[in-house]
């Protein structure tokens, strides 16, 4: 009894079937780079092994949440027994872990009614060219007593650039 043979070989439509994607998705492959280009033999131009695990290390490396760019860079920089191992890694997505934000030290400031909703007024303040201050006039004594400080910071700040 024979061992059975493996196929070294594919047709665009036998690769792209083989990894799960369109044959239209390996063409786009080759003209980013990703792949390299099969030797052209008209209808009978067959892509090998190394299409293969290289379509498979895209797969699992996009499952990774990879842009094509990074995803090219890793191609040219893992030797084809590297690409291999990670071909056959999972490629089973797994979302970015992101680091739970620090809790809040300073109370967050209230968000501000648009002016023109009607339910709130403010007061627009010129500090500086290009820095401005809106006060609501619904604001309390003690934040009218806030902006007030901060404008006149902003004086002093003024009065030593003076020469």
């Amino acid at each position: 009894m024979s061992t059975p043979k493996t196929q070294t070989e594919w047709k665009l439509a036998e690769l792209a079937e083989a990894v799960g994607v369109s044959s239209r998705t390996v063409r786009y492959y080759v003209q980013r780079g990703l792949l390299p280009a099969p030797p052209f033999r008209g209808p009978d131009t067959v892509y090998g092994e190394e299409h293969l695990v290289r379509l498979k290390a895209i797969r699992v490396l996009q499952a990774r949440f990879l842009p094509l760019d990074a995803i090219q860079v890793e191609l040219q920089r893992l030797p084809l027994d590297e690409l291999r191992r990670l071909a056959e890694s999972d490629a089973t997505p797994t979302p970015p872990v992101y680091a739970q934000p620090a809790p809040a030290t300073v109370a967050p400031m209230p968000t501000a009614r648009r002016p023109d909703a009607g339910l709130n007024r403010y007061e627009r303040w010129e500090l500086l060219p290009g820095l401005e201050l809106h006060v609501s006039e619904a604001a309390d004594t003690k934040t009218r007593a806030l902006a007030e400080r901060v404008r006149a910071l902003i004086a002093e700040f003024q009065e030593k650039d003076k020469p």
